[in-house]
């Protein structure tokens, strides 16, 4: 079985944004509501600054809190690629995912229901990359198994140092920032 994951190279994102209305368009994701955003931080002491960029959205992780704290099943983790997914019929919007989830990857649809990204399931589905790595003008985000040793993320995760966003919830999560 296929563990998907993402990872996404801290050295080559420019912020463009890009991904973000990638997943808008593809997602129809409402006005002012995002699956993914773009975060800045700078490390350092003047004046040996580092500013580093990172497209960020829902880890997709092995021990999702989102999927166990919900209380109608509505959160669950796909049967192929381990993705985390929302069945928004069964979402009764209470709101208990968006509390347990570390990485504030959740809001809540003008619907009522629960949204987060998808990794585009879609598209993966249909043998496609989720609309955020297809359209990177600067090939900074990677999408693939991490169980396969010979997949490009495999590759990349051996070949470089990286990092996950907060290792220490305990979440295990898929989305990883090389440095």
């Amino acid at each position: 079985m296929a563990r998907l994951g993402m990872v996404i190279d801290t050295r080559r994102c420019v912020g463009c944004m890009d991904c973000v209305v990638a997943c808008k368009t593809e997602n129809q994701t409402p006005e002012g509501m995002n699956r993914d955003w773009i975060t800045y931080a700078t490390k350092g002491r003047f004046p040996d600054l580092r500013t580093t960029i990172q497209s960020e959205r829902c880890n997709h992780c092995d021990e999702p809190p989102c999927v166990t704290c919900c209380p109608t099943g509505a959160s669950h983790v796909h049967e192929w690629g381990g993705v985390v997914l929302v069945t928004k019929e069964q979402c009764i919007g209470c709101k208990a995912c968006l509390a347990s989830c570390p990485y504030d990857a959740r809001y809540v649809h003008p619907d009522g229901y629960a949204d987060k990204c998808t990794f585009c399931i879609h598209r993966v589905e249909q043998g496609q990359d989720p609309a955020c790595v297809s359209v990177c003008p600067t090939h900074c985000m990677h999408f693939g198994n991490l169980d396969d040793p010979d997949s490009a993320v495999s590759r990349l995760l051996a070949s470089r140092a990286h990092h996950a966003i907060l290792p220490e919830a305990g979440t295990k999560p898929r989305i990883f920032y090389l440095e």
